[in-house]
């Protein structure tokens, strides 16, 4: 993880140990010539969350920051009120589990895990029920941004991807900021799993009183339900993936008000939501090709930027 110009921080911090693990194992492999080579692999960890003794999930993790994981995964899943009523969190790899200890035991948590749902994707990720109801209130702010942005940031992301570049198998999910003038990367974070990386992330962001809305979202992986969740909670306007959307990201995204930008590589992009809210300043020289012909045979152009922003209005 790397953190760049770490804002001031909340006053109160649990508590907490500090058992990262080193993120990538050298191995031998034999390539398609039948030679040995040698090469990275990722790790990847179990970990258990205890909360007051209370046995709630087990996360299968990269395990480089296990500690600020927990933290992000309870805010996300709203299973404590505040930081503030977090004494500690405690990691024990040997055990395999992380427990957190509160002042005052959670009254709820039953009630609570009744109401989740286990979701696909990269490893499983669980979202309870009630925070279906906490979206309803929901709305980001209504932000502008340039094309330019988009590439200037694109160009620092590619400097980021550590893990991935001396292994693969992972996924990284930066928080970013961008204006007219210049862009930096916050903190940016790789893991087996996109969900892993974006909760981090947001504990990151909920020890250091970090406000989401002038903030940017990137991630390498796709932009499901859970994604626009995570986003939407740490209040960011702007979500970026050099991966696809699915149907009910997309969505989410329409309903809370998430630009939602996709396929993001080089000088290409797709925008799924917000085209109205996204200045082309940068536009690429080379002309978008036509769309491939449909089961009908006619020819299908290129959607307009005009016919973007209808789309996400």
């Amino acid at each position: 993880m790397s953190v760049i110009n770490s804002p001031k921080k909340n006053t109160y911090r649990p508590e907490m140990t500090n058992e990262g693990l080193k993120p990538s194992h050298e191995v031998i492999a034999i390539d398609e010539y039948g030679q040995q080579q040698a090469g990275m692999i990722a790790g990847e960890q179990a970990l258990t969350v205890y909360i007051d003794d209370k046995e709630i999930v087990t996360l299968m993790t990269l395990g480089t920051h296990p500690e600020m994981l927990t933290l992000g995964y309870l805010a996300n899943q709203r299973l404590v009120p505040c930081l503030e009523s977090v004494d500690s969190v405690s990691v024990d790899w040997e055990k395999a589990e992380v427990k957190v200890n509160t002042f005052e035991r959670i009254s709820d948590l039953d009630e609570k895990l009744k109401h989740r749902t286990v979701t696909t994707g990269c490893g499983q990720g669980t979202v309870f029920g009630r925070i279906g109801e906490e979206l309803e209130k929901i709305r980001l702010p209504k932000v502008s941004i340039k094309q330019s942005q988009i590439y200037r940031l694109l160009s620092q992301i590619n400097d980021h991807n550590e893990v991935y570049q001396k292994a693969g198998a992972v996924h990284g999910c930066a928080l970013c900021r961008t204006d007219e003038d210049s862009s930096e990367v916050n903190i940016f974070v790789e893991d087996v799993g996109r969900h892993n990386a974006a909760d981090a992330i947001c504990g990151f962001m909920w020890l250091n009183a970090i406000n989401g809305n002038d903030k940017w979202f990137y991630t390498t992986g796709r932009l499901t339900s859970e994604m626009v969740i995570k986003v939407a909670q740490m209040q960011i306007p702007v979500l970026l993936s050099r991966s696809g959307v699915t149907q009910k990201g997309l969505e989410l995204a329409q309903k809370i008000g998430v630009i939602l930008i996709a396929r993001a590589k080089g000088d290409h992009f797709l925008i799924y939501n917000g085209a109205d809210q996204i200045e082309f300043d940068s536009v690429p020289v080379k002309k978008p090709h036509s769309l491939k012909r449909n089961t009908n045979n006619k020819k299908q152009t290129a959607p307009s930027v005009n016919m973007l922003a209808a789309q996400s209005s």
